[in-house]
């Protein structure tokens, strides 16, 4: 094995790895576009609503929309602050 080889092989891993996180964030972009525009000021309003009564940060909630068929589920999920 010469020390070209060693470079050789390399490129091609980085390339591999490089293609899969592009992948990962062509998904990404596409599940994002999939949304309703809605969806980030519900995210917004339903955090301003909680924080009424519980104080959470906005990395506490998250807001999904999963669409099965003819039905559409809003999943809401809270990290609530345990009670002293």
């Amino acid at each position: 094995m010469s020390i070209f080889d060693y470079f050789k092989s390399t490129k091609k891993d980085t390339a591999s790895v490089a293609k899969e996180r592009l992948q990962i964030i062509v998904a990404h972009e596409r599940s994002q576009r999939a949304q309703p525009d809605y969806l980030p000021r519900l995210q917004k309003e339903l955090l301003e609503v909680i924080r009424k009564y519980v104080e959470i940060e906005q990395d506490q909630i998250d807001v999904q929309l999963e669409k099965n068929n003819d039905c559409s589920v809003l999943e809401l999920n809270i990290v609530l602050p345990e009670r002293e």
